[in-house]
């Protein structure tokens, strides 16, 4: 639960401002960054996972590229914990982020803002009282997805948690066909498809009522 909350907020910490710049430009540079925005998605999960490998080894090129110039003695932990796992996760599920948000973003009317602007707001107190409430439903709505989908993400975590990082579907394999604890296993199982379409539902609730404007 925690590494899902720690994806769902980095993600919207870095998925708010990309969507921002999607709904509000219309330069020859919004193709380009939606393509680079959506091009996780293109690749398979399992070649993500050795590209980020390459990256964060101890021997990788971050930790190689650092200690080559000095500036470390030894090399980072960035593999085989919760932040290696964490960058990847987010990697992957900053699109879904990314776009609930701008779908939302795009039907707000350009001349609330102004409006608010004539009567004397400055734009950080226009974005604050006019933008981020209106935008509320695309936040509540990414952050869903993107919680549920991580607290249910199995590969990541075994390539580069190396079975160090805990989350429950790791939890239900061990129990399953390491341990042998069939009911147990089965217990870790169902508490996170009861979470997922919980979650999964609240989602599509959210994202209705967002569309039909009653939030």
């Amino acid at each position: 639960m925690v590494l899902g909350a720690l994806v769902t907020v980095v993600s919207l910490l870095l998925g708010y401002p990309l969507a921002y710049h999607l709904a509000r430009t219309s330069s020859r540079v919004k193709p380009l960054l939606l393509v680079a925005i959506l091009s996780p998605l293109l690749v398979g999960i399992v070649i993500r996972c050795y590209g980020w490998m390459i990256l964060l080894a101890d021997r990788g090129l971050i930790n190689a590229t650092l200690i080559e110039h000095g500036w470390l003695a030894r090399p980072l932990p960035l593999m085989y914990n919760r932040f290696g796992v964490a960058v990847a996760l987010v990697h992957v599920f900053l699109p879904f982020m990314v776009l609930s948000l701008t779908g939302v973003l795009k039907r707000i009317d350009p001349h609330v803002l102004e409006a608010a602007m004539t009567l004397g707001a400055s734009p950080r107190r226009a974005f604050l009282e006019v933008t981020l409430p209106l935008s509320l439903p695309g936040i509540l709505a990414g952050s869903l997805l993107v919680f549920s989908l991580a607290i249910s993400s199995f590969v990541v975590p075994v390539l580069l948690g190396g079975f160090k990082v805990q989350v429950l579907p790791m939890i239900v394999y061990e129990q399953v066909l390491s341990v042998f604890d069939w009911p147990f296993g089965a217990a870790n199982a169902f508490v996170l498809l009861v979470i997922s379409v919980v979650l999964i539902a609240v989602y599509i609730r959210v994202t209705e009522r967002a569309l039909r404007g009653i939030v």
